[in-house]
């Protein structure tokens, strides 16, 4: 009996030490996890990657409005991936993967410094994983989670503190803590708001602390980038652009856009409130509290834009819940017994499991994504040429493209952020954000277009853009890549009649050349419809060029108008011959027939092809 009592005892003695190592390896596990679906984040990520990969400056990638210069911009962070690739020569996916997993974690074990019981943070990151996004923020491998497990770290130390008097070596960590920050993040106008919370808190010392350390902290940290006054004053002229010359909220980006509230925040504050009042719990009233008054103000801001409510005011929201349950879990569940390592046991499994479901295809929404790749044999002579401009109003095209294209001598119009466009390329991007269906809103940049550049734009499941002025093909994914014609097969007295119907026939090749038959059928005219069947259509196509392999590229080299064809009635007709080339043909000859509808549109009634 004594024997097992002394075994019974050891065991309850090593629980606290099982359980640490549970919630350690089960937040490790969750982005470890979450990457092996191949999941990729879609934005910013992207670009940190090829940037390191390639070395270059931003106004090398991107055509850079004047007032923007290559300082800040997340200096620590280019310059640790940027290490990493010159030691290891990975791919930019793998540098990707890395972000993901490092910063996920970094994030997720930036609370357990600071806990007793830190399976109350398994229960804060289960609660908020279930009524917010925050967990594929926490996935996005960008450096704001740096600033985030930074915020993370002093409100847990106030928690932990916040009962000492704040002096110098608080000041000195804080500021510490706030220039690493800024050194990884380049951001420092985002601490004004802790500082804030404080003040408004009445907590006066901690805040006035928090605020030099802030100043220091983020000269100190942009003093790096060789720049310290200028870097900082970039980052928050940068951040007052992005939203001062928008007029219209929806042509911001996402998460820059108004929030409709996060009502699951008052929710899970709510529920907070009822646990204080009925477990009868000894905690700071909210109205003393910081960490509350953070989170009202980053929900207050959050109508103004959501990104204030994700990063600032759902963490805090979370500091809130981990530190109340953290009391009640040590009034209710002693310490090392089994009961406690039950609970951290299911919690554990079931955080794991609600955090790294796939459900909605969050994980894995990007492996039915196509991308632009210049190695693909298809898209040879599409793709911007040495010297060249990607024009696109499309964002996540330029990370895509950038990202599977890091050392490619183009340069892209729209980069990472709309307000870094000089500023009448602005204008244009911002009246075709308004009216994305209107050619005509395209046509100062097609006047401005030289043979190297290529116009970028995605559509969903139809025909090319109707800009005659370019000649299209058809990328991936719903891709539509345009260029100026090629200088010998440019007609110079093409009438309107003319451009109108070249224009609907390379449209309509497209559908044929990316293996959409059924598709072609149907956009056809009456003539040809009438003359085949979609069934038998579909057949000859098949036939015909299946065999040629993967198109590569089409010059026009005639078109004539007529009023009669043999064998069709009467009507208003283009006979066109293209000059087309395929992976397994070089050479080959398509004569492709329009007609004039009574809608006025050209819609074909005839193809061969020799």
């Amino acid at each position: 009996m004594r024997r097992d009592s002394w075994l019974l005892e050891t065991l309850h003695r090593y629980v606290p030490l099982a359980i640490w190592a549970i919630v350690f390896l089960v937040i490790l596990a969750i982005p470890l996890k979450i990457i092996s679906y191949g999941y990729l984040p879609s934005s910013d990520a992207l670009r940190y990657a090829a940037r390191a990969v390639n070395g270059k400056e931003w106004s090398e990638i991107v055509i850079l409005n004047p007032a923007y210069k290559n300082i800040g911009d997340e200096f620590g962070w280019h310059l640790f991936l940027r290490q990493i690739f010159l030691w290891s020569h990975c791919s930019t996916t793998a540098l990707v993967l890395l972000s993901v997993a490092l910063l996920f974690v970094l994030v997720g074990w930036s609370a357990l410094p600071w806990l007793k019981r830190p399976e109350a943070w398994l229960i804060a990151l289960l609660v908020v994983g279930l009524t917010s996004d925050l967990t594929i923020r926490f996935s996005l491998g960008r450096p704001l989670l740096l600033t985030m497990t930074g915020l993370l770290t002093i409100l847990f130390a106030w928690r932990a503190h916040g009962s000492g008097q704040a002096g110098w070596r608080v000041a000195l960590w804080m500021a510490a803590v706030i220039a690493f920050c800024v050194f990884m993040h380049g951001v420092w106008y985002l601490w004004l708001l802790p500082v804030a919370a404080f003040l408004l808190a009445g907590q006066f010392r901690w805040g006035l602390v928090l605020a030099a350390g802030c100043g220091v902290g983020s000269l100190f940290g942009a003093s790096f980038t060789g720049h310290p006054f200028a870097a900082n004053y970039q980052a928050g002229e940068t951040a007052w652009r992005t939203l001062a010359v928008q007029t219209t909220d929806n042509t911001l980006v996402t998460e820059l856009q108004p929030s409709s509230g996060e009502v699951f925040g008052l929710i899970v504050l709510g529920g907070l409130l009822v646990l204080r009042h009925l477990a009868k719990l000894n905690v700071q009233r909210l109205g003393a509290d910081p960490v509350f008054w953070l989170a009202g103000i980053s929900w207050v801001l959050s109508f103004k834009v959501a990104r204030f409510a994700e990063d600032w005011g759902w963490p805090a929201l979370m500091v809130l819940l981990t530190c109340d349950l953290q009391q009640f879990l040590q009034s209710r569940v002693s310490s090392n017994s089994f009961k406690r390592l039950g609970l951290a046991c299911g919690l554990a499994v079931t955080t794991f499991l609600a955090l790294t479901n796939d459900i909605g295809g969050r994980w894995t929404q990007n492996l039915n994504q196509a991308h632009l790749e210049s190695g693909n044999p298809a898209l040879r002579g599409w793709l911007p040429e040495s010297g060249g401009v990607f024009y696109t109003t499309d964002m996540k095209l330029f990370f895509q493209t950038l990202f599977k294209n890091p050392n490619a001598d183009w340069r892209y119009l729209l980069g990472f952020e709309p307000t870094l466009l000089p500023g009448e390329d602005f204008k244009i991007y911002h009246r075709i954000l308004l009216n994305p269906a209107d050619p005509e809103a395209y046509q100062p940049w097609i006047q401005k277009m030289k043979p190297a550049d290529r116009l970028v734009i995605r559509v969903t499941g139809g025909p090319a853009p109707p800009i005659p002025q370019l000649e299209w093909g058809y990328g991936v994914g719903g891709i539509w890549i345009g260029r100026l014609p090629r200088a010998e097969t440019t007609q110079t007295e093409l009438t309107g009649a003319e451009k109108a119907a070249i224009a609907a026939a390379q449209s309509w090749l497209a559908l044929i050349d990316a293996g959409r038959y059924s598709e072609s059928w149907r956009n056809a005219g009456p003539v040809l419809q009438a003359a085949i069947s979609e069934h038998d259509s579909i057949g000859v196509l098949s036939n015909n060029r299946n065999p040629l392999g993967n198109f590569l590229s089409r010059k026009l080299k005639s078109v004539e108008l007529t009023t009669s064809l043999p064998s069709a009635p009467d009507g208003q007709y283009a006979v066109m011959k293209f000059d087309a080339s395929f992976e397994k043909r070089k050479s080959a000859v398509e004569t492709v027939t329009f007609r004039l509808e009574k809608d006025e549109k050209w819609k074909a009634a005839g193809y061969s092809i020799e």
